[in-house]
């Protein structure tokens, strides 16, 4: 359904009952909604929670940004690493202002938080600013932004960094699986029949590359969020994998440093992705977080 939050048009589902715990699901970099696999959503809504996933501004069906034009990643990469301003179309904030705003029109006072990967970074923006709102914080493979942090290899950015060659569903699933390839769990590797089924979902539902674009503009431009961190007063857990190439284990031994009372799962042979053996551990571990929030 759409609704109105922060003032634009953003896709939202939810799942459960009317009166469960309401818990939001932010997911990452040009990831849609259902980037959240069906079957983490319904290992949740068995443990009592009512889940709610939407479509972050300017991918799926939320509102996109095209008049702002497709920015130049590789400027961008380049000027943040010579420290220089940039100026992007919107911010991470905006997005975790839109995320409150789901939480707003949904007549929702407090929820549970989890946030995967940019997920996790706006996320992190909600908790601090926002700590009445945030019940339990849950943080899978994300990371302060810290420049002292290890950075992936450049085999990795260049992966991540290239686009299909056209705006197909044969060339978006070649990209798309070569990608999880350098960037997926290696003591998980997906199910190939599954991984197609979800990518040709993925394409046929909404194709928006220059979104991901803009998205890519705004992590670069939020910078080092560990002055937020200490702000954060829910329960937080940090789940990530100790295979992951895109956002290196160091990362999540940062967030839980930084983070008072963090706790951390971190997961043998996992990568940057959310593999389908690993989803009870994950649902088990933002359930065990969530009954530590005070009632």
């Amino acid at each position: 359904m759409q609704i109105v939050a922060n003032g634009i048009q953003i896709e939202v589902e939810t799942h459960g009952p009317a009166g469960g715990d309401p818990l939001l699901l932010i997911m990452g970099l040009g990831m849609q909604l259902i980037g959240w696999p069906d079957e983490l959503v319904d290992m949740l809504v068995q443990r009592g929670f009512r889940v709610l996933r939407h479509d972050n501004r300017d991918v799926g069906l939320s509102q996109g940004f095209d008049a702002h034009g497709v920015p130049n990643v590789m400027v961008t990469a380049l000027r943040q690493r010579l420290r220089l301003r940039i100026d992007p179309p919107y911010r991470v904030a905006d997005m975790a202002a839109d995320a409150l705003g789901v939480l707003d029109a949904l007549g929702i006072e407090r929820a549970h938080v989890c946030g995967a990967s940019m997920g996790g970074m706006i996320a992190q923006h909600l908790a601090a600013k926002h700590p009445q709102r945030v019940k339990s914080l849950t943080l899978i493979m994300t990371t302060s932004g810290a420049r002292d942090l290890q950075q992936p290899r450049a085999e990795v950015l260049s992966a991540l960094l290239t686009r299909p060659m056209r705006a197909d569903l044969h060339a978006y699933a070649e990209h798309s699986a070569r990608l999880l390839r350098v960037i997926g769990s290696p003591g998980y590797p997906p199910d190939a029949q599954r991984m197609q089924q979800r990518l040709r979902a993925s394409f046929e539902r909404a194709y928006r590359p220059a979104g991901t674009s803009r998205q890519m503009v705004a992590i670069a431009a939020d910078g080092d969020r560990s002055p937020l961190l200490p702000k954060i007063v829910a329960p937080t857990r940090v789940i990530h994998g100790e295979a992951d190439p895109l956002v290196p284990v160091p990362a999540a031994h940062d967030l839980i440093a930084k983070i008072g009372g963090a706790q951390a799962d971190i997961v043998a042979g996992m990568g940057h992705d959310l593999p389908l053996p690993l989803l009870p551990r994950v649902a088990e571990g933002i359930a065990l977080n969530a009954a530590r929030a005070p009632r």
